[in-house]
């Protein structure tokens, strides 16, 4: 898939220079330059790869232009470390000179790449991490999601748990922003009692200590946040201790299309919340799902819808534009518009640059052919806006 586009750059490969892929002077204004910024390395890197690797399907798809201008991506690795995402987001304004920067996958890398960005006064497009932080009074207009605001998941979740009749329940995130998101969504529409609110380290892989909370605590339902190898670790450590089937689990993330494919039939049954899955029913879905499957011999999980869709939305703002990006206002103003065909059907931005979009309950179930995927089970919310829009002044 790289070779595709032709001044495609990675970060760090030293022989993208001698294949003179550095556009400079008036060359660089004929083309359009995209930074991807992504977790491509250590465990969660299954997620980071997704994002890119639907994010080239969508240029390929694009036949490498956008606006009729050449696509020009440059791709760096944030490694999950918020100061490695600041020094490689600034090379990426300041050495490669784009216009755009897209990802970053977590909160933290989020919370880090935000600042230099907007100072730039270039355009940030969130494919997944949608913090809190950014969705109210420090709203921006050059800064967009395509995922939805963290929160609004577990909203969903909350309102499955009430709606189950599960009076008591444990939680289990990540302590980190989008793990506190995940808490304060939920508690936000559950009515039931939490008997027990675990934050564990973004790299915990031992679940053994809660696991023994669950057992003591007897709650109704276990409501958890544990994305990419986290959440590989928590489902089989949960199995192994005699929990499946007897234990419902409320999960965002835990077990999705990048941790099934090494959950397989652990993973069978467990509910989860999203603005899409891969059997949705839309005629852009069933393209997008059969054109990644067929590239990269997988099912392509949110990371990599809400790359897709971000590529897509990109190219209908520089087309109206005329193939400009210099002009950075007028590009705001036509990525707001969100004149785009989403994979998940009608897409529009509400005043903070985050999406008003439908949420559903899921399922992971087995496929005909026997691989694992979530399905849709029923609509939870309807043109869902998120709870932080209304503090945001931009008009």
């Amino acid at each position: 898939m790289a070779g595709f586009v032709r001044s495609l750059l990675v970060r760090g490969a030293v022989a993208a220079a001698a294949f003179g892929l550095l556009a400079t002077g008036a060359s660089a204004q004929d083309k359009i330059r995209i930074g991807l910024i992504y977790t491509l390395s250590g465990p969660p890197s299954v997620l980071g790869q997704q994002s890119k690797n639907a994010f080239e399907l969508a240029v390929k798809e694009l036949g490498g232009k956008m606006g009729g201008k050449e696509v020009e991506l440059h791709i760096a690795d944030d490694t999950l470390k918020p100061d490695v995402a600041i020094q490689k987001v600034k090379e990426l304004l300041d050495r490669d000179k784009v216009d755009i920067v897209v990802g970053p996958i977590f909160s933290n890398v989020l919370a880090a790449v935000h600042k230099p960005v907007m100072d730039a006064g270039k355009i940030l497009i969130s494919t997944n991490a949608g913090s809190s932080a950014f969705a109210g009074s420090h709203c921006n207009a050059n800064f967009f999601v395509t995922s939805y605001q963290n929160d609004q998941i577990y909203e969903a979740l909350g309102k499955v748990a009430t709606d189950k009749g599960y009076k008591k329940v444990y939680a289990l995130v990540p302590n980190y922003q989008a793990g506190k998101d995940a808490l304060a969504g939920f508690k936000r529409t559950y009515k039931g009692t939490i008997v027990e609110e675990s934050l564990v380290p973004l790299n915990n892989l031992d679940f053994q200590a809660e696991i023994s909370k669950m057992n003591a605590q007897k709650p109704d339902a276990l409501f958890t946040f544990m994305p990419g190898g986290l959440g590989i670790s928590l489902i089989k450590q949960f199995n192994q201790a005699g929990l499946k089937g007897k234990l419902p689990v409320l999960s965002a993330f835990t077990a999705d299309e990048a941790t099934l494919p090494a959950l397989g039939d652990a993973a069978e049954g467990i509910f989860g919340a999203l603005t899409w899955a891969p059997d949705m029913n839309t005629p852009a879905n069933k393209k997008f799902v059969e054109a990644y499957e067929a590239a990269y011999k997988a099912i392509p999980a949110s990371y990599a819808m809400q790359a897709y869709d971000a590529a897509k939305l990109i190219n209908s703002a520089v087309t109206a534009t005329g193939g400009k990006t210099s002009d950075i206002k007028a590009l705001s103003a036509a990525l707001r518009k969100a004149n785009f065909e989403s994979v998940r059907g009608p897409f529009k931005f509400n005043v903070n640059g985050y999406p008003i979009e439908d949420f559903y309950l899921t399922k992971v179930v087995k496929r005909a052919d026997g691989k694992y995927w979530t399905s849709i089970v029923e609509k939870v919310f309807s043109n869902n806006a998120d709870s932080y829009a209304k503090e945001c002044k931009l008009k």
